[in-house]
């Protein structure tokens, strides 16, 4: 049998340790436009800021692929499947059979045509590649300014990375709020004013029109509004769409991402589909959507991996998780919890502006659905389980918000699913 994995990356980790700890004999192939072999893709904030070195991005130990058998084809663009022949085309016009299939080629940028986009200096920030090419540029031409494009999470993480370089930020979201997809406006709020203590100018309901050069770099961008910003180095942080252009033409069932089953399979037999591409079903909101988040893609390639080689371990179910860090303050946004004023839900809320501290807890039918936790996010473990699990909360509604809430607070049936063992008891 022979595997075919198009992508890189966690999704890609995921099916191949599932499939080798099964199977090892399968032929196992895995191609990739990029060069580089598996890297952790939310570690390069942290490599842009300059906490960590280049060698601290990997995902995998350097013989991953010699230790697990796989053949990787590096620096190839899969250009088209035959669905029909079961073979991937490339675009140097290799045909690549397979008997399995999986596509995990995660997201593509969101990018505005903006005049003056091909302008020297003006990246975006998913790919290691993005990262050596603002570095590089800033190294070769200097520069104290930046504008990032992107008030979401990856718009976040950009901005607080070249501020730990010593530049000066100015972030431009067109919605009214910063990451309003994954805070309500109370915690959007607080991340506000704490990026504005660390000297980022936020403007909200704007976004910019057109790029302005010098000397063939960007120096500057105009806005809606028609002001002006100048800048050395200009970032899209908006976010990512379902890389699905590889099968546009087939008859692969595609929504917003590629639609899949529990056992991450397509409409088309023998081809699979997992991570940012794949839209699977989400616990929480009880519907199949995109999760973009790396714990949600390793686990749904493992999950495809295993089905490839006849185990069946079906998806119960994503749960859309965020965090980030502003100013030094810790911030995690657990399920469906940015809702606001929706009947039949309930809202617990505790707030400490000048800590800040923020809580907030999102129930319906005594179950917890959503969580937001800003500066103390110590039981978002604990709110995650519970959302998961789905457990009914009414009996522990009272120590919910409490900072003494932990396991011994839920109920026995609860405590006895997470913790067991010989002589345990709980």
């Amino acid at each position: 049998m022979r595997a075919v994995i198009i992508g890189n990356s966690a999704t890609a980790v995921g099916a191949i340790e599932a499939l080798r700890a099964v199977d090892q004999r399968a032929e196992v192939l895995v191609i990739s436009e990029e060069s580089h072999l598996i890297y952790s893709r939310p570690l390069l904030s942290h490599y842009l800021g300059g906490e960590i070195s280049c060698s601290r991005l990997a995902y995998r130990a350097s013989d991953f692929y010699t230790q697990h058998d796989v053949t990787p084809i590096l620096e190839t663009r899969a250009t088209a499947i035959d669905v029909e022949g079961h073979q991937v085309l490339t675009a140097d016009g290799t045909a690549i059979p397979y008997d399995k299939l999986l596509i995990a080629t995660g997201g593509v940028p969101i990018v505005p045509p903006t005049p003056g986009i091909d302008t020297q200096g003006v990246f975006t920030f998913t790919r290691r590649a993005d990262v050596e090419g603002i570095l590089s540029h800033l190294e070769a031409h200097g520069g104290k300014r930046a504008v990032v494009v992107g008030g979401g999470m990856i718009g976040i993480k950009a901005t607080d990375a070249l501020l730990k370089r010593g530049m000066h930020v100015t972030m431009i979201e067109l919605a009214p709020r910063i990451l309003g997809a994954a805070l309500d406006s109370t915690a959007s709020r607080l991340m506000t004013n704490l990026l504005h203590d660390a000297g980022v100018d936020v403007l909200t309901g704007n976004t910019a029109t057109e790029i302005q050069s010098r000397d063939g770099r960007v120096s500057g961008v105009t806005l809606r509004d028609g002001d002006p910003i100048e800048c050395d180095v200009m970032i899209f942080g908006i976010g990512v769409r379902p890389n699905t252009a590889l099968v546009q033409g087939t008859d692969i069932q595609v929504n917003r991402g590629i639609v899949v089953d529990e056992y991450m399979r397509t409409s088309a037999p023998d081809i699979y589909a997992a991570g940012d591409v794949a839209e699977a079903y989400d616990l929480v909101v009880d519907m199949n959507r995109t999760v973009a988040i790396w714990p949600n893609a390793y686990r749904q390639g493992a999950i495809a991996g295993a089905h490839m080689v006849g185990i069946e371990t079906p998806d119960q179910g994503g749960v859309a998780m965020n965090a980030i860090e502003v100013h030094g303050v810790p911030a995690i946004s657990v399920g469906n919890s940015n809702l606001e004023d929706v009947p039949d839900h309930e809202f617990l809320t505790d707030l400490d502006e000048r800590a800040p501290r923020y809580k907030r807890l999102v129930l319906k039918d005594n179950r917890l659905v959503g969580a937001i936790l800003v500066g103390r996010i110590n039981r978002a473990g604990i709110y995650t389980g519970l959302i998961r699990q789905k457990i009914d909360v009414g009996a522990s509604r009272a120590a919910l918000m409490s900072e003494q809430f932990g396991l011994l607070s839920l109920p026995d049936r609860y405590r006895k699913h997470v913790v067991t063992g010989e002589g345990i008891e709980v």
